[in-house]
């Protein structure tokens, strides 16, 4: 099985969760895609949200199963396996409080860490499982 993480392109936030993944992932299980790329545009993510430019995607694969916010999280979670396993606890937290901290976090995320007027280019690793 493998996994497609869509992330905001336009948040540093979003751009060092991806380098994290990489470097923990090293069955190599998870792609990458911008929210703001064609593959997010093909798949019509807005349908499942009207706010994908907060949200964080997982797609699962070949079922094409789509995980939002902090379900997203859980599934990255299993994705990558491990002793990440025990973050899949979160799980049996009511949704709609996972939810609000997910949001918490994703409303504030630019405060965080700031935002990039510029792309940063990947390093290879990033770059090999990039998608369009």
């Amino acid at each position: 099985m493998s996994w497609v993480l869509f992330f905001d392109g336009d948040c540093a936030f979003c751009s060092r969760l991806v380098r994290r993944v990489v470097a923990f992932d090293k069955r190599g299980h998870v792609s990458f895609a911008p929210l703001q790329g064609r593959l997010a545009a093909e798949l019509d993510l807005t349908r499942h949200s009207a706010k994908t430019g907060g949200t964080m995607v997982v797609m699962s694969q070949p079922d094409g199963k789509i995980f939002m916010k902090s379900d997203a999280l859980i599934e990255l979670a299993r994705a990558l396996g491990g002793w990440w396993r025990v973050t899949r606890a979160a799980r049996f937290i009511p949704k709609p409080l996972r939810d609000m901290v997910y949001g918490w976090i994703a409303d504030n995320r630019y405060r965080f860490v700031g935002k990039s007027d510029v792309c940063s280019l990947p390093d290879p690793e990033v770059r090999k499982r990039l998608l369009e």
